[in-house]
């Protein structure tokens, strides 16, 4: 796994993790990349200093794989908790987050689908938005 310092053309700060390195580009090619602040789609790679072990940080390393596993198994009981607690909304995310928010609506917890341009307008009205962590990669999908 690889981690990059990413940065949307909105100036929002974030890291993500790849497979490989070629994955950053064929997802980025291929429109999947987005800001999880504002939902933009114009994400880059930031500057980032290699990470060198030195003698007091050797074991580092071996704790990475239980690190990462550690943090998807955390992302998986989010993704559920979501999935079992709140209203799937589909692609009506937008209109109903915007109608929660508005008073218009029931106040509950909803997920669905948004566009990025839809998720850049409900942040910029101060509606609380975030996006959902992603499915588990199946096992067979994983080296």
């Amino acid at each position: 796994m690889i981690r990059y310092a990413l940065a949307c053309d909105q100036g929002h700060d974030f890291e993500a993790w790849f497979s490989a390195s070629a994955d950053f580009d064929e997802q980025s090619k291929r429109g999947l990349l987005a800001c999880p602040v504002c939902g933009s789609e114009a994400v880059g790679k930031q500057i980032m200093a290699p990470a060198v072990a030195s003698r007091g940080s050797a074991g580092e390393g071996a704790r990475a794989p239980a690190m990462q596993a550690m943090m998807m198994e955390a992302m998986g009981k989010v993704r559920r908790h979501v999935e079992d607690n709140f209203d799937y909304v589909g692609d009506k995310f937008a209109a109903e987050a915007r109608s929660i928010h508005e008073g218009k609506s029931e106040e509950r917890g909803i997920y669905g689908e948004a566009t990025s341009g839809e998720v850049k307008a409900l942040v910029a009205d101060g509606v609380p938005v975030a996006p959902l962590p992603p499915p588990a990669p199946k096992k067979a999908d994983v080296n």
